[in-house]
């Protein structure tokens, strides 16, 4: 294993070269660490004809990590899978697989991710820009197969009751026992990622926000914070302060959404019907802030695009008081109620070490044990110097989900109570040059409200962006739902998939 001096790194970070032959075991010994994590895989072609397959690896003891490569030969479409090593990889690959139209052979359930053969050629590679005169072919979709006696299916979706978004859940059930669930998405690929490499990069900012609308905040900051990676340049500190706030506004906005979420989807009426306005007290913060409910257009490469005056500040800080009052005196009318606590415990349990094996991010992943909070060891706002204590628990159930997001709303009040008052008195932005440095990689990483988030951008030699990789996190928990979801009953499941609340739209990019 050599360094690759082709491309700059971000401090922290080391581009590391392996053999293809190699590239699983290389990846396997590396994380052979407790303090280590796999964090991406994916795929960046690197001229013509030539495609590299690159693994995000994280140290979190500095912060950093390794950023593994491996070059295909020309022509050549496959490369041994490292899933079966990493499980938390299997998602990737099949993307990249869908993609880039390579295959990670020995994978242990090879199938397209995102393209759908009825609306997408088998042999097409939407990302690879000089496709081989014979592409390989991606495999015909199909669902696995669950056989004994007694079992039966039921396919739920894409289309569902609620105004949510599309995804295809395939249950097979003894009974009204879930035995296996099987998901499918990519019913709204919107081509993120590729237009992220055409637009003009000062504009990216707007599509990249834009990947998973209830995560503009967090989407935009691992977007400012890559981009200002390949700059080598910060935001001022009042601007930093700010930016932690959105975030910690986001991460409030949609706990408490979910905890009202929740108590409708088990028919407790007074938490469903609680919940909500106070979600909305917390959007109304938000547009007090960026000036939107969504806080979009906000978080921009070199510092924010909006200051906060003092009668915003007094306004923001008035606001939360009055919520922060209104979660004390109501949370406990969900978390402490027999009836409530009665369908949550013990319900959809996801075992630390199965939580572990697959990467589980967030809230869902340390309700079963996973201690992993990347403000604890990666720069984001005001985080790591200032990174609060993860919430973790250890039963893995509804329940736990639940009581680890109650934790992390309190910390989410502290951290913006204690910035409005030390506001830095600092501009707001910095000027930004008009071209991106060639053959350098930014990766912004950002604890999300659902957990962890990594916008990996690498430029070319005429500084374009070559390849723009975003890793949601509900890429990791998607497989999470599917195995917590074994042995509850089909009515539970509802409870089960909004404990985890993934996005959709986050995995088909």
């Amino acid at each position: 294993m050599i360094s690759d001096t082709k491309m700059l790194a971000p401090a922290g970070f080391q581009v590391l070269q392996s053999s293809l032959a190699d590239f699983p075991k290389t990846a396997r010994q590396y994380l052979n660490n407790s303090d280590r994590r796999f964090g991406h895989l994916t795929a960046r072609p690197i001229s013509s004809g030539f495609l590299a397959i690159e693994a995000l690896l994280l140290d979190l003891t500095c912060g950093g990590g390794v950023i593994l490569t491996a070059t295909l030969p020309l022509g050549e479409r496959e490369y041994p899978s490292i899933s079966l090593a990493i499980p938390a990889a299997h998602w990737a690959e099949r993307a990249v697989g869908d993609m880039f139209g390579v295959r990670a052979v020995g994978h242990p359930h090879w199938n397209s991710l995102i393209m759908h053969d009825d609306a997408w050629p088998l042999d097409i590679a939407p990302l690879m820009p000089d496709p081989p005169a014979e592409p390989g072919k991606r495999r015909q979709y199909k669902f696995l197969k669950v056989v004994g006696e007694g079992i039966h299916e039921i396919p739920v979706g894409p289309i569902h009751a609620g105004i949510i978004e599309p995804g295809h859940f395939r249950f097979s059930c003894v009974g009204e026992i879930i035995t296996n669930l099987e998901i499918r998405l990519g019913y709204q690929h919107r081509g993120i990622e590729k237009r992220l490499t055409e637009i003009p990069w000062l504009h990216a900012r707007y599509v990249a926000e834009s990947a998973s609308s209830d995560t503009a905040a967090g989407n935009a900051l691992a977007h400012a914070i890559a981009i200002e990676q390949l700059l080598v340049i910060e935001a001022p500190p009042r601007a930093v302060a700010l930016r932690t706030i959105a975030l910690e506004l986001e991460r409030l906005a949609n706990h408490v959404g979910d905890l009202g979420a929740m108590a409708g989807d088990i028919g407790y009426s007074v938490g469903a019907s609680l919940f909500p306005p106070m979600r909305g007290m917390a959007l109304a913060l938000a547009q007090t802030l960026t000036g939107s409910r969504r806080q979009r257009w906000f978080i921009l490469p070199g510092g924010v695009a909006r200051d906060l005056n003092d009668t915003s500040r007094a306004s923001l800080a008035k606001g939360l008081a009055e919520l922060k009052k209104r979660i004390v005196d109501n949370v406990p009318l969900i978390l402490q109620h027999p009836s409530v606590l009665d369908r949550m415990e013990g319900t959809g349990k996801l075992s630390p070490g199965l939580a572990r094996d697959f990467g589980v991010v967030g809230p869902a992943g340390r309700a079963s044990g996973v201690r992993y909070d990347s403000r604890t060891c990666f720069m984001q706002g005001i985080y790591p110097k200032h990174a609060p204590a993860p919430a973790v628990l250890e039963s893995g159930d509804v329940l736990a989900r639940a009581q680890v997001k109650k934790l992390e709303i309190a910390t989410s009040i502290a951290v913006i109570e204690m910035l409005l008052d030390e506001l830095p008195n600092t501009p707001i932005q910095i000027a930004l040059p008009h071209q991106l440095p060639p053959s350098r990689i930014g990766i912004g990483i950002v604890e999300a409200w659902r957990g962890e988030l990594i916008h990996w951008i690498s430029t070319n030699e005429e500084g374009l962006i070559a390849r723009y990789s975003i890793k949601d996190p509900s890429f990791n928990n998607w497989t999470g739902l599917a195995v917590a979801v074994r042995g509850n009953l089909v009515a539970d499941f509802p409870l089960c998939n909004k404990s985890f609340n993934l996005s959709y739209s986050g995995s088909d990019l």
